[in-house]
């Protein structure tokens, strides 16, 4: 079961680049590797389009309990042609997923199980917005109901000119539930989301661009070098001012200006006294 994976992945993590990068995550779908303060996360099953299992997103959650600590930036990228083509459709099925079981089989459970099974999986998303860190989605090709949230899920999208964003649950009887509902409200505005979701249609690069889903659109053979050139310019930054300044803006949306302008003090004083108090 996913579980029991992401319990395998916790018990054997103080070598997070050997141990919840190589074979464990393979078994799951995905590659991790650390360059300095860079960290990339790629959806490693090409054939499938990078499809989406209980344990992909069990894994997505390990890396970020043993994020190492001097990771700055965090990319998301997909092998192969597409980024993810969204949930594996096995899990639709009886039979499910060899070892991690169905959508059937998690209807069976109990409410709090489900419930259970609902935040382990969230878990491997919300790690993606910390302020310490910047998460960049460099997007290409299909980018379909889980595989959009995730890209939903990152700070910045860079995104491909074959890219196709498509919310695809609600035409299979679901709703999105992989975090990536408040994401694109906030991104795109009220009317726009539901007319994305509620229609399941793809969403191309320039449409993408236009709305507010992408901060740059780029030849996909040129996406890797635009994503090193971005994460070049948010790495000469400070870390913790941009940690601090992270903070501030996330939080912006639901503060009253009187109360934003106070947590800008209160961060802007631990700033100053650090940088000058001796």
């Amino acid at each position: 079961m996913a579980e029991a994976q992401a319990r395998q992945l916790g018990e054997h993590a103080e070598n997070v680049t050997e141990d919840v990068s190589a074979e464990r995550l393979a078994e799951s779908g995905l590659r991790f590797e650390v360059d300095g303060e860079i960290a990339t996360i790629t959806l490693d099953r090409p054939d499938k389009r990078n499809a989406q299992t209980f344990a992909t997103w069990s894994a997505l959650a390990a890396i970020g309990d043993n994020l190492p600590e001097q990771v700055r930036v965090v990319v998301v990228k997909g092998e192969g042609p597409s980024f993810s083509a969204g949930i594996d459709l096995r899990m639709f099925t009886p039979e499910g997923v060899p070892g991690q079981g169905s959508f059937s089989s998690v209807a069976r459970s109990g409410d709090t199980d489900f419930e259970h099974n609902i935040r382990k999986a969230q878990a491997g998303f919300l790690w993606l917005r910390r302020p310490e860190i910047v998460s960049i989605a460099a997007v290409h090709g299909h980018a379909i109901g889980a595989g959009f949230q995730l890209a939903l899920s990152c700070d910045l999208r860079i995104v491909a000119d074959d890219v196709k964003f498509c919310m695809k649950e609600p035409a299979l009887g679901l709703v999105p539930d992989l975090t990536g509902t408040k994401p694109l409200v906030e991104l795109v505005g009220l009317a726009k989301a539901v007319d994305i979701c509620l229609t399941a249609r793809m969403v191309h690069a320039e449409e993408a661009m236009r709305i507010g889903l992408a901060e740059q659109v780029v030849a996909r053979d040129d996406l890797d070098r635009a994503v090193r050139d971005k994460a070049a310019e948010l790495l000469s930054t400070n870390r913790d001012a941009a940690a601090a300044t992270k903070r501030l803006l996330q939080g912006a949306r639901a503060r009253t200006l009187e109360e934003q302008s106070l947590a800008e003090g209160l961060e802007q004083a631990v700033r100053i006294k650090t940088l000058f108090g001796g």
